[in-house]
């Protein structure tokens, strides 16, 4: 009985060590491939569109981003 419980314990603090980790790694690997939107992001994005920004607009939509996050 004392060693069911000990065994089923056991099996979850090892899984939710691998869990940790394997959450660790998708999380990096995400992030490396989508990394969250910058200034210089927003900056060339508005040069794209072909309007010039000042660092007034970009930190308003800065500010617009970060509400929607």
């Amino acid at each position: 009985m004392l060693h069911d419980i000990l065994l089923v314990l056991l099996g979850l603090v090892v899984g939710a060590i691998i869990g940790f980790f394997v959450a660790r790694f998708v999380m990096k690997k995400y992030l490396k491939d989508n990394p969250p939107i910058n200034e210089e992001m927003i900056k060339a994005l508005m040069m794209q569109m072909g309007r010039k920004p000042n660092q007034k607009q970009i930190n308003q939509m800065m500010k617009q981003m970060e509400k929607y996050q």
